[in-house]
């Protein structure tokens, strides 16, 4: 298990999360709620989009991808999106997935057949086929 691979698998289970919270969205749209509600139901599923993105710069700087790059797939540079305050937006966080335990690590990764049944039941025609694309990660140490 790598900090990197963890990271992969804690952005699965974030991205489903996300998932069953705007389908609850879906479901919700009749219902009569507060507009107060509402709004902070849109705000949290922005939260948990932005824990994403946290998520997939914290592996993607874990698989050793440029800090260039990674700034560059943020925003133009022109938006204060360059190379150097990315890093230090990330480095710590970096170093604390490093500096994770294997024992640790291997823990934190459980469930990830569970990540993969969610994935086959709400899986549509024009997803990747993929049957186990959670548990996939772990054959790649």
């Amino acid at each position: 298990m790598t900090p990197e691979i963890l990271a992969r698998i804690a952005t699965a289970r974030a991205v489903r999360d996300l998932s069953d919270l705007a389908r609850q969205e879906v479901a919700a749209t009749a219902e009569p709620l507060d507009p107060a509600e509402r709004i902070r139901n849109a705000r949290r599923m922005r939260e948990m989009a932005t824990q994403i993105v946290d998520l997939v710069v914290l592996a993607e700087a874990l698989a050793g991808t440029p800090w260039e790059e990674i700034a560059e797939a943020l925003g133009p540079k022109n938006v204060g999106r360059d190379p150097d305050t990315v890093r230090a937006e990330y480095e710590d966080a970096v170093a604390e997935w490093q500096a994770i335990p294997e024992a640790q690590m291997e823990a934190a990764a459980e469930g990830a057949e569970a990540l993969d049944a969610w994935y086959d039941r709400h899986r549509e025609d024009h997803d990747p086929a993929s049957s186990s694309p959670v548990t996939d990660l772990l054959n790649r140490r």
